[in-house]
């Protein structure tokens, strides 16, 4: 009996290269799963034109001025509801979600971050990074808990950090990696062989007590 195709909500707020990266591994036949819609909390993500262009539903949610962090994620889980996502993978959405939004979709919840965290959780990390001094920078799709950027690491990839090496060239060199991993974690949860059990991330049956790792310009097992 064949697997039916994973259902995968995609979130964003902006450009949408990561998003453009899941449909292209869609298109490709790397990604064993189906983006069945696009949601965005700012209408002019040009995100939302690169799901229409692909013909995939592309929804605008804006959040109404003082509303609780609670009500607008529970808009959207309504809205969500009846596209009966297995997955929801946030692609560069900027909002924090409340516990409850969280426990919903536990397990079944990824986001990428452009950082090899546990460091750097939060905004703006290519300078932060650059002015900390360190040799080592990337990006980590992790499955997403109620503590921000705190959850469980799947895959990491990571870069050497060159002199000179801006926030812009860093950013750009980041994003190469980014369309990389997080196609590749979702196709790993859509065959079944990625799971969160228990707090730890589970791939093909075993826990893994660090991050798959892929660095930059080699081979990712």
């Amino acid at each position: 009996m064949t697997r039916p195709a994973a259902r995968v909500a995609v979130l964003i707020s902006g450009e949408g290269s990561n998003l453009q990266a899941l449909i292209d591994a869609e298109k490709a036949g790397r990604l064993g799963a189906r983006i069945v819609a696009v949601v965005s909390n700012r209408g002019a993500a040009r995100g939302l034109e690169r799901a229409r262009t692909a013909g995939i539903e592309a929804l605008y949610l804006p959040a109404a001025r003082g509303q609780e962090r609670s009500a607008y994620d529970a808009a959207l889980a309504a809205l969500l509801a009846p596209r009966e996502p297995d997955l929801l993978v946030l692609a560069g959405f900027m909002r924090i979600f409340s516990a409850g939004f969280v426990d919903q979709f536990a397990g079944r919840m990824l986001n990428i971050h452009p950082s090899l965290l546990p460091k750097y959780p939060g905004l703006d990390t290519h300078r932060r990074v650059l002015e900390a001094g360190e040799s080592l920078h990337g990006a980590t799709v992790h499955f997403v808990t109620a503590e921000l950027d705190a959850g469980p690491a799947i895959v990491q990839y990571r870069l050497n950090i060159r002199a000179g090496d801006t926030p812009d060239s860093l950013a750009q060199r980041v994003h190469v990696g980014e369309h990389v991993i997080l196609p590749r974690a979702v196709s790993w949860f859509a065959a079944g062989r990625l799971r969160l059990s228990g707090g730890s991330v589970m791939l093909d049956g075993r826990a893994l007590h660090e991050p798959v790792a892929f660095d930059e310009g080699g081979p990712l097992e």
